[in-house]
């Protein structure tokens, strides 16, 4: 225990961390980690001296220190992402380029480099210990520990200038999307919204103005923002064409223009990016990256996208004239193009038709309680667990915030998660996500894995619960895939438990695995019931949502692919085309992975947070990779019969103990074929996604 709030190994106490008590009591923590690492440093050197090095001499102190570190660092950037305000944005970027400079003296201290090279020459470690050691080594090179003194100043200015610019492309989005607001007025410019996105909009305005008295969602005024609940609505449902045209423009064009443009930014971060990667000896970023994953090569990569992008391609290309022909017939001038503003909303319309689904009358069979309960009953039948709600044991950050355990078969604790379900686009990052607050430690301290699963759904209103679309219910199951590996995991060393030391490009397998449940009809069944009568999803119904998952899906598929190769050779030939900007190469890549051209307007890189704020930069196309990877995984229930519960179990016990036990101790395709029996095939992914007919 360092100081009142920094509790390393506990839950933390979020409302003590006020900006005044972080700006207090983080230095003293960043104070006492640097006099562990000169600790650390001072004994691994006498073991070289003394060739008296071992695995708990080594690994264990540094593990310490290095959790610690995170653990702390980890409750700051937690809060700026849930509970952001200008003063916790401010500390933040005061800290990062400490964060970056201790980070850059940990992966560059020639004493635990040496010491870790020779622990692994001079020890016959079994596989997983040895695969520890080899990924240390290697991010200690990624970090520039094999550089000359130069170069390594070098290196660490690069690192500690991409942090900075990495914080700030990230606030730009966060205050271009919190910015741009229209407040209507006329009960036209809302019409074919539904009642319940009415009456948010109703209360944000409300709010908005300082109204007083009583919200009248009815008449208005009405607020249209551009966080995701109310933009996807809009454009889904919103008669009003002209609105929907700025609406988009505006929604495509964030953080494009003014004082929160991140064109300049991007030029930077990928100029930098391709420095730091030439100086570690790599051709380019995206060398450098996928010298991590389990795709290793950009051609592998390549290979992939493209098996995807043909058929994907020539599907899209015939649901546009499809949807270009109900527009038509359907009172869309037929002197015009269908413009992007337009696809959302035909597209709802025709789906209507075809498939006879209005997705937003189906919410109510929705409701949280009950999408939670089947989801838990799903993996209580697949996984031996049990979850329950214990939110009054844990402190939490917002009163919206749930708490669960989860037990074994015998009752025993094994492992907590909080979950933060709904959208606060004041406050709170966009998009749904996991993260560690605990990770499973065997080692001095014992700590359970406790993670954090954050969503973006639709909030309850005054006399509704929270109602979910169903995509947000596949979200939600998605991020609890990913908590699963975390919370599951029975590797004892702390290095490869859970998420870490999974490879980046496999780590959506759980997740994703997770989704295609949805589609399973007794387990739909099971979540669906109406909110206010009990009543059942009909059987009508979830044929719908069953038809409704390949609606669309070259056009869905499309969009992926085009972000994801447009990351991939940013990264990978930005240096060859100097003459070119980042937009220019994207709209190149465009003429084959999209449709529709994007518009002038459209500068979607400038809030393409995934690859210039997050961890994914020439990383997208995982995504992809790992829905090859869970699509196969899920097939082999198919392949059973997913009717048979003691098939179920059987298959879900070895799912358990491969994939979301096995975290990171093996490599990821050795842990695929011991559940698969096999390595992974495409076929699965092709006929999920209904692209089958265009091969």
């Amino acid at each position: 225990m360092y100081t009142s709030i920094f509790n390393y190994g506990e839950l933390p106490e979020f409302k003590k961390f006020t900006p005044e008590n972080i700006s207090k009591e983080f230095p003293l923590v960043l104070e006492k980690i640097s006099e562990d690492f000169k600790e650390i440093e001072k004994d691994l050197s006498s073991y070289l001296i003394h060739n008296d090095l071992n695995w708990d001499k080594v690994i264990n102190p540094l593990n310490q220190v290095n959790e610690i570190l995170r653990w702390s660092w980890g409750v700051i950037s937690h809060l700026n992402a849930v509970n952001n305000s200008e003063s916790l944005r401010d500390i933040y970027s005061k800290f990062l380029p400490e964060i970056i400079s201790l980070s850059n003296k940990f992966g560059q201290s020639k004493i635990i480099y040496n010491s870790l090279v020779r622990l692994k020459e001079r020890n016959n470690f079994d596989q997983i210990k040895n695969r520890i050691l080899e990924k240390e080594i290697l991010e200690m090179q990624h970090r520039g520990i094999s550089l000359q003194k130069n170069d390594q100043e070098e290196f660490n200015k690069i690192s500690e200038k991409l942090g900075k610019l990495s914080t700030d492309f990230s606030n730009n989005v966060l205050d271009a999307t919190n910015n741009w607001i229209l407040i209507l007025n006329k009960k036209s410019e809302v019409d074919g919204l539904p009642e319940r996105v009415l009456e948010l909009m109703a209360i944000s305005a409300h709010n908005h103005l300082k109204k007083e008295g009583e919200v009248n969602f009815k008449n208005g005024p009405w607020k249209l923002s551009l966080d995701i609940p109310t933009y996807t609505s809009f454009m889904t449902y919103a008669t009003d064409r002209n609105l929907r045209e700025k609406l988009y423009k505006a929604f495509v064009g964030r953080a494009s223009q003014g004082e929160n443009n991140n064109s300049q930014i991007i030029e930077e971060i990928l100029s930098l990016r391709t420095k730091k990667a030439s100086l570690l000896g790599y051709e380019n970023w995206a060398e450098l990256s996928l010298s991590t994953k389990m795709a290793k090569e950009i051609n592998n990569v390549e290979n992939l996208l493209e098996e995807l992008r043909e058929p994907a391609f020539k599907t899209a290309k015939i649901e546009l004239e499809t949807l270009d022909k109900f527009s038509k017939n359907n009172g869309f001038p037929k002197s015009q193009n269908i413009e992007p503003w337009d696809i959302s909303y035909w597209s709802e319309l025709l789906r209507k038709e075809k498939l006879n689904l209005d997705q937003e009358s189906l919410r109510p069979w929705f409701p949280l309680n009950d999408v939670l309960k089947g989801l838990f009953k799903l993996s209580e039948k697949l996984f031996e667990i049990k979850v329950v709600e214990a939110t009054d044991e844990a402190p939490l950050w917002n009163d919206d915030v749930l708490f669960f355990n989860i037990l074994n078969k015998e009752d025993n604790k094994i492992a907590s998660f909080y979950l933060d379900p709904y959208s606060r686009p004041e406050s709170k990052r966009g998009g749904a996500w996991m993260d560690e607050c605990l990770n499973k430690n065997n080692i001095g301290k014992k700590t359970l894995p406790v993670a954090y699963l954050v969503c973006n759904q639709t909030p309850p209103s005054k006399d509704k619960p929270s109602l979910m679309s169903f995509e947000e219910v596949q979200t939600l199951f998605h991020e609890f895939g990913h908590g699963l590996q975390h919370m599951l995991t029975t590797v004892n060393l702390p290095q490869a438990a859970g998420i870490n030391n999974v490879e980046w490009d496999a780590v959506e397998l759980p997740s994703q695995f997770m989704e295609n449940w949805c589609f399973h009809k007794n387990t739909l069944m099971n979540i669906a019931k109406h909110y206010k009568t009990g009543e059942k999803l009909s059987d009508e119904n979830f044929e719908k949502l069953l038809n409704n998952r390949t609606f669309n899906c070259g056009m869905a598929t499309l969009r992926q692919l085009h972000f994801a190769i447009t990351d991939l050779r940013l990264h990978s030939s930005i240096d060859k085309n100097k003459a070119k900007t980042a937009d220019e190469i994207r709209r190149e890549i465009a003429k084959q992975t999209t449709v529709i051209q994007p518009i002038q307007e459209d500068h979607f890189l400038c809030c393409f947070s995934h690859i210039f704020a997050g961890g994914y930069s020439a990383g997208y196309y995982s995504y992809k990779w790992a829905e090859v990877l869970s699509a196969d995984a899920f097939s082999m229930f198919e392949e059973a019969d997913l009717e048979n519960s003691e098939d179920l179990k059987l298959i879900g016990k070895k799912f358990k103990d491969t994939i979301l036990s096995l975290g990171g101790s093996l490599p990821p395709l050795e842990i695929f074929k011991l559940f698969r029996g096999r390595e992974p095939q495409t076929d699965s992914l092709i006929r999920h996604l209904g692209l089958s007919g265009a091969t």
